[in-house]
Order: C-alpha cells, then sequence, then structure tokens
C-alpha cells in the first residue's frame, strides 16, 4: 500500500482525493488543511507521497520545501488549479516531482500517482511545454553576447536571481521565490555587479537590456 498525506483547505477536495485513492493500492494516512499542520503530519507519518494544494493557508510551496527538506524520500505533488509558470516552477523548485491540475479526471488520479511514487514526474502535457520553454529561454539567456564578450561566470542560483531581477521583483520577492534569506539575495546581487562590473543594481538592469536587445 502507497501511503499518502492529503493536503487542501476544502474538505470536499480532500473526500474526493480519498475516495479516488482507497481501494486502489493507497492509503490516505494524514489530512491537512493548511500548510503547518501538512507539514506537521508528514513528520509524523512519513508518508510515500504527499499531495499538497498550492493556495492552501500558509502555501503548499512552502509546505513542500519543508517537507522536502526534512523528508527527502517523500515524493510530492502539487494538485491546483493554477497554470502559472511562477507557480510551476516554485514548485518544482520546492522539491515536487509532480503539478496536477484539479481537472483532472479522477479516475487517472491513482495512475498517475502510482507512477510518482515508483519515481516518475507527473506533468500535464501543455505544462511540459512550458518547462521546455523555460530551459530554452535560459539558454538564450545564457549566450547574451555581452555577458560572453566579458567573461562573465555566474553559478546556477545566481543565474535565477538575476533572472528575478530582470522581472523587476524586489529583493524581499526574489528570497521568497528561491525560498532563501534575503541577506543571501542581496549577497548573490553584489556577485553579480561584481561579475558584470557594474556598480548599481539598475546599471546592470540597463546593461542586461541593451544585451538582450543585441542577442
Amino acid at each position: 500500500m502507497i501511503r499518502v498525506l492529503v493536503a487542501d483547505d476544502h474538505a470536499p477536495i480532500r473526500a474526493g482525493v480519498r475516495r479516488a485513492l482507497e481501494g486502489r493500492g493507497f492509503v490516505v494516512c494524514a489530512e491537512a488543511s493548511d500548510a503547518t499542520t501538512a507539514v506537521e503530519a508528514a513528520i509524523e507519518q512519513v508518508p510515500d507521497l504527499c499531495l499538497l494544494d498550492i493556495n492552501m493557508p500558509g502555501s503548499g510551496i512552502a509546505a513542500a520545501e519543508a517537507i522536502s527538506t526534512a523528508l527527502p524520500r517523500t515524493a510530492i505533488v502539487m494538485l491546483t488549479v493554477s497554470r502559472e509558470d511562477a507557480h510551476l516552477f516554485d514548485a518544482l523548485r520546492a522539491g515536487a516531482t509532480g503539478y496536477l491540475l484539479k481537472d483532472l479526471d479522477p479516475d487517472q488520479l491513482a495512475d498517475t500517482l502510482r507512477r510518482v511514487a515508483a519515481g516518475e514526474p507527473a506533468l500535464p502535457p501543455a505544462l511540459v511545454l512550458r518547462v521546455i520553454d523555460e530551459f530554452r529561454r535560459r539558454g538564450r539567456r545564457r549566450r547574451l553576447p555581452l555577458l560572453r564578450e566579458r567573461g562573465v561566470t555566474l553559478t546556477e542560483r545566481e543565474w535565477e536571481v538575476l533572472e528575478l531581477m530582470l522581472q523587476e521583483l524586489s529583493t524581499a520577492e526574489i528570497a521568497r521565490r528561491l525560498f532563501i534569506t534575503e541577506a543571501t539575495v542581496r549577497n548573490h546581487i553584489s556577485h553579480i555587479l561584481r561579475a558584470l562590473r557594474v556598480r548599481s543594481r539598475q546599471a546592470a538592469l540597463e546593461l542586461l537590456r541593451d544585451d538582450a536587445s543585441r542577442a
């Protein structure tokens, strides 16, 4: 039996998931209606898989990050109505290996989660295309001619910070998006500015926008 924790602030959703899974090789070992309770229940029960609602109180993304850190062997799947790219990429960064939309046919849920428990990722086809597109766009950004000419070298995390800077997110917003502290973000930005040989964040953005227009 595959042991599952179900976390959603809507009781009917939790009941529907239970009906879709029990009797098909799964047992719902715990339920939660918010992120804090979900994390506590996961640590207590150590389920094989956690099915988390993104928008439940306290944030399903935050719960995914905490559970992934505490229980690296537990698979995490987000269950949501959101098709926003930001939510998808935040979930993957937080440790989720699946991202399912709530309009998924209940009859398909057990088969999908069984594959996740076996180590396979689970993303709707439309969202897989977004992941591929994001990967390609990142590759294009990293080949910006001015950066190449300057011999700029950044770490994977610094590239992530730089990409969020280009979206004009604040230091606090970048920290929340990447699940790191604001002090860590500031340290990354300082290194990025040194690598770009500019003195300010605004100068870095102007440089990168000019570079992008030449790419």
